[in-house]
């Protein structure tokens, strides 16, 4: 768990990856139904989606009490 002063801080960053991972499903959305698709850049943009996802998720579970055992 982290300390008060950081929850918000922590809470604005995932926020901002949140709407980042959003903007890049419409971006790889748009892209995959494109006639000329860039395959690599759609595996990029996969990638980083990915990337996002796991980041949110290590962010959030800083947010989760500590739970004793």
């Amino acid at each position: 768990m982290i300390h008060t002063t950081e929850v918000e801080s922590v809470k604005v960053k995932i926020n901002q990856l949140q709407l980042e991972h959003r903007d890049l499903d419409d971006v790889i959305l748009q892209l995959s139904q494109s006639p000329a698709q860039d395959q690599i850049q759609l595996q990029r943009l996969k990638k980083r989606k990915l990337f996002l996802k796991d980041q949110i998720a290590l962010l959030e579970r800083q947010l989760e009490p500590d739970i004793p055992a």
